[in-house]
């Protein structure tokens, strides 16, 4: 590839890895649909092979795609912090606040989170990073966080924590796969004993999955993977169930891409925000609250 790949285009791409197809993508970066095809397209040209599987049902990545999507994200997601710290440079009255938040709080929760204090304090200029529930503690404590939102049932002592929301864990399978068919549930022994496709350690998705079994003593995974939809995708081209949040599903399971196999446990987990003692400020403070009043917690 001679040239680099156009930005507006790994956007797109980032878009589709979320959203699980390329017009909720397209709509979520403001390009028309003809237009966002045509970009995809060029970009499939630039880089020499597909990205997405394009069918009746709509388009989906493929799993060369779902690899190029996650390094897309960590590009955009530095020309965001570019664009923000520029902005920040233009004045010093804008007040900044910078948010961790894990994979699929980042993709389910926070930007209606962040739209609410948008609307409330227009001046604040809001830094976002998506990495695991651990590597969210991580920047928290080390200062690079002013504020955390993990899934991962292992709070840190060293943090102060407020529940803001909860999320369902889920079984998910290709359609040909046998358990798409089967009339029971799926045991937790059955769960443990199958080579899943998993998400990296440090995930709270892993983390929640690992406590639920361990009296069972699970099988290794069959693949390893740090990313929402790179699993995802795994699934669907027939590598092993999977265990993932049910509103990361959501879009795939209605499309007919994955089946959500019930189980005999059901896997809540509770989702909250992490911050240093003494170190939140009146802002943070206020997402807090909206998290909490958007998910219906007082």
């Amino acid at each position: 590839m001679s040239r680099l790949p156009d930005l507006a285009a790994l956007s797109l791409l980032r878009a589709v890895a979320v959203h699980g197809s390329l017009s909720a993508a397209a709509a979520e970066v403001g390009m028309a649909q003809p237009n966002a095809s045509r970009t995809m397209r060029r970009l499939e040209t630039d880089l020499g092979f597909r990205l997405i599987d394009r069918g009746p049902r709509g388009s989906t990545l493929t799993h060369d795609g779902a690899i190029v999507a996650e390094w897309a994200a960590d590009v955009v997601d530095a020309a965001e912090r570019l664009a923000s710290s520029a902005a920040a440079l233009r004045t010093n009255t804008r007040t900044q606040l910078s948010v961790a938040a894990s994979l699929t709080v980042a993709e389910a929760f926070l930007p209606r989170w962040l739209a609410a204090l948008r609307a409330e304090r227009p001046d604040v200029g809001i830094r976002m990073s998506a990495q695991n529930s651990e590597q969210v503690m991580d920047a928290v404590q080390a200062g690079h966080a002013d504020l955390g939102f993990i899934e991962s049932p292992d709070l840190r002592r060293e943090l102060k924590s407020a529940e803001v929301a909860f999320d369902r864990l889920v079984v998910v399978v290709a359609p040909q796969h046998p358990w798409a068919k089967r009339r029971r549930y799926v045991t937790d022994a059955e769960l443990a004993r199958a080579p899943l496709v998993v998400r990296e350690k440090g995930s709270g998705t892993r983390t929640t999955l690992a406590r639920a079994l361990s009296a069972y003593d699970p099988v290794p995974p069959t693949l390893e993977l740090n990313s929402n939809a790179a699993v995802r995708v795994s699934v669907a081209a027939g590598v092993g169930p999977a265990v993932l949040s049910e509103l990361a599903v959501s879009t795939a399971a209605r499309s007919g891409e994955l089946v959500i196999v019930p189980t005999q446990s059901e896997f809540i987990r509770r989702i909250h925000a992490v911050w240093m003692p003494g170190a939140v400020h009146e802002t943070a403070e206020m997402l807090v609250r909206i998290a909490q009043r958007h998910e219906n917690r007082s």
